[in-house]
């Protein structure tokens, strides 16, 4: 088997077109991991973000029930 490049330093190089071809690899693997990673912190975001909103509705119908309760219980003494 008779490799292309004589040494690394070449294979890097790649005959003056290796700025051009790792740059291209580069960019390629950026954009294929952010296209894995956005959807994955876009949804924990809503998920924190609909977590928090049910805290709140809670909080909200405790509070409501807490009101109504008491008027009750004056109008029982």
């Amino acid at each position: 088997m008779q490799f292309q490049f004589d040494d690394f330093a070449s294979f890097l190089a790649m005959s003056g077109h290796g700025p051009y071809v790792w740059i291209s690899y580069g960019v390629t693997i950026a954009v294929l991991v952010a296209l894995v990673l956005v959807p994955l912190l876009r949804q924990r975001k809503m998920r924190e973000q609909f977590q928090r909103q049910i805290r709140q509705e809670e909080a909200r119908r405790r509070t409501g029930a807490e009101r109504n309760a008491k008027p009750a219980a004056m109008a029982a003494e």
